[in-house]
C-alpha cells in the first residue's frame, strides 16, 4: 500500500454541469455530455448520504476539520432543501470535536434573502464569480438568452452583504479583461471583496492553438504584476488578500502551497459528480480519470489507490528539464498539469502554457515577498517590508 494516506478534499458537483448561465469559457458545461440520456442531474439523497458519510469517515483519525466545497454547474439549482439535508448529515456523521466547514461557489444570480440567511446561519463562505465591471463581466458571461448577467450578480451580492455573509470573489482573467488589472482590482475592492482569486482562462484547441478567449501568458503575468503594484501602492498588505500573493509568500517562506496549483504534487483534491462518480480532479473529469462510483466502491480506497497516487506524483515526476532548472521551480512547481501542453525551447513536451507569465510575475514580486517573509520572521507584519534593505 502506498503512503498516499492523508487528509483530502472533494469538490462536489451536485447539479453536475447544469447551470443557468452560458459562460463561453466554462470548462464544465461540456461535462453534461458524459451522461447522455440523463434526465435529472440532481444528486439523490442516497448519493448525498453516502458522500457525506464516506468523506467524513475516510479522513485520517486525527483530522480536526473537514471542508465541504459545493460547486457546479450552479449549485443553487439544487434548492435550499438539499443543503439543509446535507448540513444535517454532516452533523450526524461528524466525529466528536470535529469541525465541519462549508464553502459555496456560485454565479450569484439566484441568491435571495433565504439563501443569504441560510449561509449566515451556517457561516458558509460564499465565492462569487465576477469578472470585473459590467462591460468586462458580460463579455463572456451571458445567461441562456445571451444577455449579460452582471446586474443579477450584483443583486445577489447585495443579499450577502445585507445578511453579513462572508464572501470572496473569483475573477477569470481572459483575453478581454487582462489589460485592466488596476481597474478590476479597484472594482473588486469597491464592491467589498477582501479576498480575491484570479483564475487564468486557458483553452487548448485540437490543432495545438488556443481559443480567442485564452489569456496570453505575458498578459497574464502583466495583469498579476499590475494588481500587485496597486496592492502595494494602496497600502493593502494585510487588508486585502490575493490568493496568488498568499501562495507565493507561503512558498517563499518555506511553507507548503495552500493550493494544489503550485504544490509539488497533487491528487488530494478530487471531484464528485451528481451520480457519485469520483474523478481525480475537477479539471480532469474525463472517462480516463474516473476512479469509480461511491455507491460501488469506498471513497477512501479510491483516493488511496495507486492510480490516484500516480496522478498526483506525475505533477512532479513529469516536469521537463527546463522547469527543473528554473530559478522559480520551488515557487511555481510547474503550475497545473491541465495547462502543460506546450514544448520547452529545446522541444521537450510538458511545459506550462503560462510559463512566461509566471516568470514575469515571480521576477517582479519575489524580491518583495522575500522582504515580507523576513519581516514575519522578525515578528513584524508583512506590511513593514520597506524596512528591509537590499534586494
Amino acid at each position: 500500500m502506498s503512503n498516499f494516506t492523508s487528509p483530502y478534499n472533494v469538490i462536489a458537483k451536485p447539479t453536475g454541469a447544469i447551470c443557468n448561465l452560458d459562460c463561453e469559457y466554462c470548462y464544465y458545461l461540456e461535462k453534461e455530455d458524459l451522461y447522455p440520456g440523463t434526465k435529472s442531474f440532481k444528486m439523490s439523497e442516497e448519493v448525498l448520504d453516502s458522500y457525506v458519510r464516506q468523506y467524513i469517515y475516510s479522513q485520517p483519525a486525527d483530522t480536526a476539520e473537514v471542508n465541504f466545497v459545493w460547486q457546479g454547474g450552479e449549485p443553487t439549482l439544487m434548492g435550499l432543501g438539499f443543503f439543509r439535508k446535507a448540513f444535517a448529515l454532516q452533523q450526524k456523521y461528524a466525529r466528536p470535536g470535529m469541525n465541519i466547514v462549508n464553502s459555496f461557489q456560485t454565479n450569484g444570480t439566484r441568491l435571495n434573502d433565504d439563501w443569504a440567511e441560510f449561509f449566515r446561519e451556517h457561516d458558509v463562505l460564499v465565492g462569487i464569480s465576477i469578472d470585473g465591471p459590467e462591460d468586462m463581466h458580460d463579455y463572456f458571461r451571458p445567461d441562456k438568452k445571451g444577455e449579460g448577467s452582471f446586474r443579477q450578480v450584483m443583486e445577489g451580492l447585495e443579499f450577502l452583504k445585507k445578511h453579513n455573509v462572508r464572501f470572496n470573489t473569483l475573477t477569470c482573467v481572459q483575453s478581454d479583461n487582462s489589460s485592466y488589472p488596476v481597474k478590476i482590482y479597484r472594482f473588486l475592492k469597491d464592491i467589498g471583496s477582501t479576498h480575491l482569486q484570479f483564475i487564468p482562462i486557458v483553452e487548448p484547441m485540437p490543432d495545438g492553438s488556443v481559443s480567442y478567449r485564452t489569456v496570453h501568458p505575458q498578459k497574464y503575468g502583466a495583469f498579476l504584476n499590475g494588481v500587485f503594484n496597486e496592492w502595494l501602492r494602496q497600502g493593502d498588505v494585510g487588508r486585502i488578500f490575493v490568493q496568488d500573493f498568499d501562495v507565493a509568500l507561503n512558498l517563499v517562506f518555506g511553507n507548503p502551497s495552500p493550493i494544489c496549483i503550485h504544490a509539488e504534487t497533487c491528487g488530494h483534491a478530487l471531484a464528485i459528480e451528481h451520480n457519485g462518480d469520483l474523478f481525480s480532479c475537477d479539471h480532469f473529469v474525463f472517462p480516463e480519470y474516473k476512479l469509480g462510483n461511491i455507491m460501488d466502491q469506498r471513497m477512501k480506497e479510491m483516493h488511496e489507490s495507486e492510480r490516484q497516487e500516480k496522478f498526483g506524483m506525475d505533477k512532479r515526476d513529469r516536469l521537463p528539464q527546463f522547469c527543473r532548472e528554473c530559478e522559480f521551480l520551488s515557487i511555481c512547481n510547474g503550475g497545473c498539469p491541465k495547462d502543460r501542453f506546450i514544448e520547452t525551447p529545446d522541444g521537450e513536451p510538458g511545459l506550462n502554457y503560462l510559463c512566461q507569465g509566471y516568470k514575469k510575475f515571480y521576477a517582479h514580486t519575489v524580491p518583495v515577498f522575500k522582504k515580507m517573509a523576513r519581516c514575519i520572521e522578525m515578528g513584524r507584519p508583512a506590511s513593514d517590508y520597506k524596512m528591509i534593505k537590499g534586494s
